[in-house]
């Protein structure tokens, strides 16, 4: 394992998130998600992203099999520490989002112990020595409401440092957070240094909440942000023409943002570029974010990905996009 993030042989930033082949919303089988996993490799992907939260292990497992298929190979892969796995009978197949899990409850746990645990239990069920980046994964105020002042210390306190005692025995490389919060970014930030931060949905196409603050910190902190959630959970993948409930934020979207989509669509439509292209490409054109995680359960979704990463969009699309107050004046666009 080489760099934090290894992009595409042909140059594109593209990575694959390990969420949907943990069974997110639905389920596939081993064989459905091996064949993702496998695509990916062979356009040249190299840079993947697990979690314990996944399917309560099951995509690390998944993850862990195919990279195990290329000793040697460099590559970049993550996991995320916080929550702990304890083997349980009864535990519900579903849990969390996530549908036919492993059978594991999860309790939150950032002392030094319980993410030092945390990683050594991953790394048994990815089957590797180590892993190149550990993000702390959701230890946000939304998650954890009046807790949250008791979590950060935590972080700052005590899981961080067992992490670098982890990271100076070689079992792991760079350090940072897994989150859809900006605030949490920007408290520690200010507190600790971090390597790289994976942040989902809060700089996309649609919701650029990342954008007056935490992408200017990162750039002046030489932090590197792996982007998650560029579709917002669906909304800016299907768009919201024809769609019954579109999504956004894991959940029904508001009417705001329905409507903020539509306008986005009708300039798609103009300049005939499809809304997943946009939402792929525009991120990637600001300094702080190093490579665009996709989330993917079929071969059939990764290919997508690919050509839409590769499909060319006139720059008056951007421009018309900044006229119509869907980007800021001062929002870097794709050259």
């Amino acid at each position: 394992m080489a760099a934090v993030f290894a992009p595409l042989r042909s140059g594109q930033r593209l990575g694959l998130g390990g969420a949907p082949l943990g069974n997110l919303f639905q389920a596939i089988s081993d064989s459905a998600a091996h064949a993702v996993l496998a695509a990916a490799w062979a356009d040249g992907c190299r840079s993947f992203d697990t979690a314990p939260h996944y399917g309560q292990g099951l995509s690390e497992h998944r993850v862990g099999r195919l990279l195990r298929e290329h000793p040697g190979a460099d590559f970049g892969l993550s996991t995320k520490v916080g929550r702990l796995l304890h083997p349980d009978a009864g535990a519900p197949a579903d849990q969390n989002g996530y549908v036919q899990c492993l059978p594991f409850r999860q309790t939150w746990d950032f002392s030094g112990a319980g993410v030092q645990r945390s990683l050594l239990d991953s790394l048994q069920r990815l089957g590797l020595a180590r892993v190149d980046t550990v993000y702390l994964h959701d230890c946000d105020a939304g998650t954890h409401g009046a807790a949250y002042p008791q979590v950060l210390e935590q972080v700052v306190q005590h899981a961080l440092p067992a992490l670098r005692e982890l990271r100076q025995q070689g079992l792991v490389r760079h350090l940072g957070l897994g989150v859809n919060d900006v605030q949490v970014c920007l408290d520690l930030l200010q507190r600790t240094e971090l390597d790289t931060l994976l942040l989902a949905g809060r700089y996309s196409l649609l919701d650029h909440a990342a954008l007056p603050q935490l992408l200017p910190l990162c750039v002046q902190q030489g932090v590197r942000i792996a982007l998650g959630g560029v579709f917002n959970s669906g909304i800016l993948a299907t768009g919201v023409r024809g769609v019954a409930v579109p999504r956004f934020n894991y959940a029904a979207a508001p009417a705001a943002w329905v409507e903020r989509v539509a306008r986005i669509e009708a300039l798609c439509e103009n300049f005939e570029v499809p809304l997943r292209a946009a939402a792929l490409q525009f991120p990637l054109a600001h300094p702080a974010i190093a490579i665009v995680m996709v989330g993917a359960q079929t071969v059939g979704q990764w290919s997508d990905a690919v050509a839409m990463m590769a499909h060319p969009i006139p720059p008056g699309f951007w421009q018309a996009l900044k006229v119509a107050g869907l980007l800021g004046p001062e929002t870097p666009v794709p050259a």
